[in-house]
């Protein structure tokens, strides 16, 4: 049994609306792991890792945005490790600490910053998005996902025009793996 916890593309589509705005492939009946190689193998990489983001679970979803931000081109500076470590952090041992401690790490970094993104998605996988006497909203679980993706195509930025199909190739690879494994 893999993590995916969709039978069809359509189910991740039905569970996620906001997949129709972001991919412009169709939703179909093809398990999840066939409609990404789909997607992939016509070229359709930024729909791919837009797919893969909102197909995996919050903690494996933002490994996959550490591990692909580690991969990228560009170099991790001292400035901005702790928001990748705040985040590695969250992967190992899922608290609330550690949430906390992502959460507050990327809401001060900056929004071109990959990392940050790749802290908000911790952050951002559990808690409160509004908490106050009289009404709290949980954070919606779509959020981790949102910033999983915007980690990665942030990333490949980073990477030359003719190394950014490489890299995010690499990218939707290790998430498919990351997919595949077994609970």
């Amino acid at each position: 049994m893999s993590l995916v916890r969709f039978a069809t593309a359509e189910a991740v589509f039905e569970t996620f609306p906001e997949l129709s705005q972001k991919i412009a492939a169709k939703p179909s009946e093809q398990s999840p792991l066939d409609f990404l190689r789909t997607l992939v193998g016509s070229g359709k990489l930024e729909d791919a890792v837009t797919f893969c983001a909102y197909l995996l679970p919050r903690r494996e979803a933002v490994w996959w945005a550490c591990r692909s931000a580690r991969a990228a081109p560009a170099q991790i500076g001292e400035e901005r490790a702790p928001a990748l470590l705040a985040a590695e952090a969250w992967v190992r041992d899922p608290d609330d600490e550690h949430r906390q401690t992502a959460l507050e790490v990327g809401t001060k970094g900056h929004c071109d910053d990959p990392l940050t993104w790749v802290a908000l998605a911790a952050g951002w996988a559990g808690g409160l998005l509004v908490s106050n006497p009289h009404h709290s909203i949980a954070m919606p679980q779509y959020m981790t996902a949102r910033a999983a993706r915007t980690a990665i195509l942030i990333s490949a930025l980073s990477a030359s025009w003719d190394q950014r199909p490489a890299y995010l190739q690499a990218c939707i690879a290790e998430g498919a793996r990351l997919a595949e494994q077994r609970p």
